[in-house]
């Protein structure tokens, strides 16, 4: 009766396996912490383009964003922080902030968030 050696077991190890896990748990916490910036994000875009349509001046405009920012929960931005030009009879309303999402001790992410009414499809942000 001949034995074969040399078979190896294939699999993952329990070490491997818990660094695995560990690492999705972190870029689960990572998304948690992201997702509700990048989703006010969305708001703002929208709520200038209503804003846009509901005023006809910068201050109706800035009062229209602000009534939105009350009803959407928005933190990161004011209508004093939004940037009017005049174009032909009308107004762009365009909009830069960051938001910064403390991580772990004195580590924090970054994230630059920008958009326009000008063209539709607006930066998207970018992360530092």
């Amino acid at each position: 009766m001949k034995i074969k050696t040399g078979m190896r077991q294939r699999g993952l190890s329990l070490t491997g396996l818990i660094f695995i896990l560990a690492i999705l748990g972190l870029l689960a916490v990572l998304g948690m912490k992201i997702v509700p910036t990048f989703s006010e994000y969305l708001s703002v875009k929208k709520m200038i383009v209503k804003a846009k349509e509901d005023g006809t001046n910068p201050i109706e405009i800035q009062k229209s964003f602000d009534k939105q920012s009350d009803v959407n929960y928005v933190t990161s931005i004011e209508g004093k922080d939004l940037d009017m030009t005049r174009v032909d009879g009308g107004y762009e309303v365009s909009f830069d902030y960051e938001k910064r999402i403390p991580l772990v001790g004195p580590v924090s992410l970054v994230i630059e968030y920008q958009g326009s009414t000008a063209s539709r499809s607006s930066k998207l942000p970018a992360a530092d």
